[in-house]
């Protein structure tokens, strides 16, 4: 029986790696300029967490969740989202006391059992940060403004930042009832899911795809007009803390996130890159969720953005540069003395810093100066019997089509002095 990757899942090969590994050393960078630094928490969680904290009417829980019981009887979730594992490690290793607020990064794959499409699947992978601690509008636009900094670096603009405010559950409760009694009249012209949404929960009708579905609710209510004074405040900042940032934004009346605990500023960055799965990043504050998962009152603010769905803009937008990263060295060894003798000189090579790669099985020394240059390696290294005899390794700079001898003891230092002289400099550094 031949076996293949789960269907919605996808195996990261070595030629497609090396992007991932450019583009999260990119997100590092920048969550240290931030001053975020990196938690990781377990793959799977207690199921209640995900029910109580993302809303047991969202998709996500009641469709998408991949939940299974272990043997001690324990109903268990691996993780569809990475903020609410991310609060509980906060509040289980109090690291609230390090002081607020706290700034935290990571790196994660996600599952959900979806409808696997371009940049959409049942394991993902994601980018994202939490600012634990602080309800201050500045800090929502400086970590706003950290995402549109990432993906500018990264090469994924253009990009159009999309902002609403969601307010605070009180000011909600009297919005989702004039959105119900706006709709009511042509509920039964609505999509299934939008019928569905409509009794359990009215505000992921705004968010709806169907395009009849946007064009019934075109003019229904807007959120920011039900904002209580608080919260219409802090958006009103929140919108000045752009501005000065210099960043375009678009209010949009729509956006309301897919997520329960979400209160106040939310808000998406969108690119026409990918047609119809449009969102590369999204986020926004949840002042409510460490309370409602056993923590004391605290505000927080986040995003977080999909791995592939991120490379796929970039390499719409011609960003993927380069390739993978090529050994410095290529060490061939002729003959029966060589493979041992060679063994230890790539050792060697290695201890000062080379990327050393070398053939195999005894092949001819046409065969492995072609794998050689297939390799892309600024040098090769040729030590056979007439080598040996001397003492001696013949170096050969691929790019300078350079040949000379060596000393076989001192190679790697003098392939080190080497790089630092005016000639190789010029021909280009390792």
């Amino acid at each position: 029986m031949r076996y293949r990757a789960p269907r919605g899942t996808n195996d990261i090969t070595p030629d497609r790696s090396w992007q991932w590994q450019t583009l999260e050393q990119k997100f590092r960078d920048c969550c240290r300029l931030y001053g975020f630094r990196e938690i990781r928490t377990p793959v799977f969680e207690e199921t209640e967490l995900f029910t109580r904290s993302i809303g047991e009417e969202t998709d996500i829980v009641s469709k998408e969740m991949y939940t299974f019981t272990d043997r001690s009887g324990r109903s268990l979730t691996l993780r569809p989202e990475s903020t609410a594992p991310i609060v509980r490690a906060w509040v289980e290793h109090s690291l609230g006391a390090e002081g607020l607020p706290t700034r935290l990064f990571y790196i994660y794959s996600v599952f959900r059992y979806e409808r696997p499409q371009a940049g959409r699947y049942r394991q993902h992978h994601q980018f994202g940060v939490e600012a634990i601690g602080s309800d201050d509008p500045t800090l929502d636009a400086e970590v706003i403004g950290m995402a549109a900094r990432f993906l500018t670096d990264a090469g994924a603009a253009p990009f159009c930042l999309k902002i609403n405010s969601t307010g605070v559950p009180e000011s909600r409760r009297a919005f989702v009832q004039a959105l119900k009694q706006s709709v009511e009249p042509f509920v039964g012209e609505l999509c299934e899911s939008c019928r569905v949404r409509y009794e359990k929960n009215p505000l992921r009708m705004l968010d709806c795809k169907e395009e009849r579905c946007r064009e019934l609710t075109r003019d229904v209510p807007h959120l920011v007009d039900y904002l209580d004074k608080e919260s219409a405040e802090h958006f009103a900042r929140v919108r000045e803390g752009l501005e000065a940032l210099g960043l375009r934004y678009e209010v949009d009346h729509r956006l309301v996130r897919g997520f329960d605990y979400y209160t106040r500023t939310v808000f998406e960055f969108q690119t026409d890159a990918l047609g119809a799965q449009n969102t590369v990043c999204g986020g926004g504050r949840y002042d409510g969720l460490v309370e409602q998962i056993g923590g004391p009152p605290t505000p927080a603010f986040g995003f977080g953005m999909g791995i592939e769905r991120l490379l796929l803009v970039l390499e719409a937008r011609g960003a993927l540069n380069g390739g993978e990263p090529a050994p410095d060295i290529f060490l061939v060894r002729v003959g029966e003395r060589a493979q041992v003798a060679g063994l230890a000189l790539a050792d060697r090579l290695r201890r000062q810093g080379f990327a050393c790669e070398m053939e195999y099985g005894g092949r001819s020394l046409k065969a492995q100066m072609k794998k050689a240059g297939k390799s892309g390696a600024r040098f090769a290294l040729i030590l056979g019997e007439d080598e040996l005899t001397a003492g001696q390794v013949t170096a050969r700079d691929m790019l300078a089509q350079q040949q000379w001898r060596l000393p076989l003891e001192g190679c790697p230092e003098m392939m080190r002095d080497y790089l630092q002289t005016p000639e190789a400099q010029t021909i280009g550094r390792l």
